[in-house]
């Protein structure tokens, strides 16, 4: 049987625009001689549609769709994921997937393992299906199953993205007891850095338990802050990987089970993985937001680099402006190195001097401060004078607002509320510092596009004379190890002090990133690739009183 894997970039809620792309490839593996095309989870409405599921309206509209996907049915089956009513108990829904042939809808089957961990909250919208049985197509027994369902092998060890797994049914295990001949399994599964290894072996695990070849068809593209990379797959009875579909891009590649493949060797690669998801990130958030062009302040620092290359990689230069705002405490270099990365990557670049906003402020507020010494109150303003500028670009040519700042800065607080906070997509949010110079030196790996005087300066915010991050700052070797161990691993201050970190430091900077929750409530959304972000996957409370 000639098979299509269709791993589509949906945008949510656009029912219309989503069956355009689903006619699209149906139309594309029919001419491929397919003779079943296989569609991600939840395609007819892209996810993750989160509240939008209240919405009675949206439910219809997709039915209606699926009613019109099965009428392209007639030469070719289709898979296709998709929402449904639980008529038995409403208002939940159930997570579903149609096997459409002739003309019709032959089967559904619904999502048995329902996530509630990290960013997933299924359980709030979704029941899960009571019974597991295989469809049946062209005499061929299919065990259908939807993302969650494929990862509860109960003999594989535990592992860091599955920590909260409480699910005591295995459906694999169901539907190879009931006949599957092999399995199908539609995702909507969100890039992380390191799962891709962790899914591989699981579900090759899987296929050489029951002997049985997988598909495996995940959704693409940037939903808000998720990232989903495709790398949809083929393994065949001996755990083979003989066919996997582009990365972080939409494809369509089709295989036949009556082939020989030879196999493949999937392996990830960190540096070029992240860098490619947060370009898909940009363009898709931008793009789907309804903007073109973007505008970022150049600091000359390397945070704001790396967010410009990434931006004209994934828009195009025409689509970045670039504006350097230099202040009384701006170093020469700065503006310098600003001017020359411009000029690597070919952006318009403006410059837009602030010291006499500065002054303004200043005599404004002379006297009711009372001539009390400097500290961040006069750091601050300057940092807002440059949101407000860009905030400025952004309402006069409609262009998006992309914010520099990194996952280190955001722990720490090390970031002003209003000021370099101020803007709608925070591209580094999830990023740390380290991270930052490994991918900076990523970019750079052919030819120097950041000039190497930003990467080897030392990281200042300069709103003050000689100003360095490490000022303020443990070292970032130092910080990003323990902010992963206490953000990402969840351990505790005394696990990471046994790891051999200084007790002073470790209790600073977990009482930091705690009291600093008011602030990230108020960032703009973020980009996800880690296991744990800020964002909808880490929900703390603002006043409360954990003790370390």
């Amino acid at each position: 049987m000639k098979i299509a894997i269709a791993q589509i970039d949906p945008v949510i809620a656009d029912i219309s625009g989503n069956y355009q792309k689903i006619s699209k490839y149906v139309h594309q593996a029919i001419q491929q001689g397919a003779e079943l095309v296989i569609f991600p989870e939840m395609a007819t409405i892209g996810y993750p549609p989160m509240d939008l599921l209240e919405h009675k309206k949206l439910i219809d509209d997709n039915l209606k769709s699926l009613e019109i996907i099965a009428t392209l049915s007639n030469d070719c089956g289709i898979i296709c994921g998709y929402v449904d009513y639980d008529h038995d108990n409403p208002p939940m829904l159930f997570n579903a997937a149609a096997c459409m042939y002739k003309g019709q809808i032959q089967s559904k089957h619904y999502k048995t393992l329902l996530p509630t961990y990290d960013v997933f909250d299924e359980l709030r919208y979704f029941s899960p299906a009571s019974v597991q049985e295989p469809m049946k197509f062209k005499g061929v027994n299919i065990g259908l199953t939807i993302c969650e369902d494929i990862w509860n092998d109960m003999s594989i060890s535990e592992d860091s993205f599955m920590e909260y797994r409480r699910y005591n049914v295995d459906p694999v295990e169901n539907l190879i007891k009931k006949g599957a001949e092999f399995i199908v399994n539609i995702s909507a599964s969100p890039y992380v850095k390191g799962k891709n290894s962790i899914k591989w072996n699981t579900i090759q695990h899987v296929a050489k338990k029951y002997h049985v070849p997988i598909v495996y068809v995940n959704q693409v593209g940037c939903n808000d802050s998720l990232i989903f990379d495709g790398n949809s797959f083929v393994i065949d009875t001996k755990a083979n990987f003989i066919i996997m579909a582009k990365a972080f891009e939409e494809d369509c590649v089709i295989f036949d089970t009556a082939d020989t493949y030879k196999p493949l060797v999937c392996e990830e690669d960190f540096l070029s993985d992240i860098t490619n998801a947060l370009v898909l990130g940009i363009k898709d958030y931008v793009y789907k937001s309804g903007f073109n062009k973007v505008v970022l302040g150049l600091s000359g620092g390397i945070d704001s680099a790396l967010t410009a290359c990434l931006a004209a990689q994934a828009l195009g230069a025409d689509n970045v402006i670039g504006i350097t705002m230099p202040s009384v405490f701006s170093s020469k270099g700065s503006v310098e190195d600003s001017m020359a990365l411009a000029k690597n990557l070919g952006i318009t670049i403006h410059t837009i001097p602030i010291n006499d906003c500065y002054d303004t402020y200043l005599d404004i507020l002379k006297p009711y401060f009372n001539a009390l010494p400097f500290d961040s109150t006069e750091e601050n303003i300057q940092a807002r004078i440059r949101g407000n500028i860009l905030m400025g670009f952004s309402n006069k040519y409609g262009m998006l607002v992309l914010t520099t700042g990194n996952k280190s800065e955001l722990s720490m607080g090390y970031c002003t509320l209003y000021g370099d906070m101020a803007g709608g997509l925070a591209v580094l949010s999830d990023i740390p510092k380290t991270m930052v110079y490994a991918l900076s030196y990523y970019i750079n790996r052919d030819k120097e596009i950041i000039p190497q005087s930003i990467l080897e300066k030392a990281p200042s915010a300069e709103l003050r004379e000689n100003q360095k991050d490490q000022d303020t700052l443990p070292p970032y070797e130092i910080l990003d190890q323990i902010i992963e161990r206490y953000v990402e691993l969840k351990m505790s201050a005394e696990d990471i002090i046994n790891d051999g970190f200084d007790s002073s430091i470790v209790y600073n900077v977990l009482r930091t990133i705690d009291k600093n929750e008011y602030k990230r409530k108020q960032a703009p959304i973020g980009l996800k690739v880690t296991s744990k972000a800020f964002g909808v996957g880490r929900r703390i409370p603002i006043v409360q009183r954990f003790k370390h």
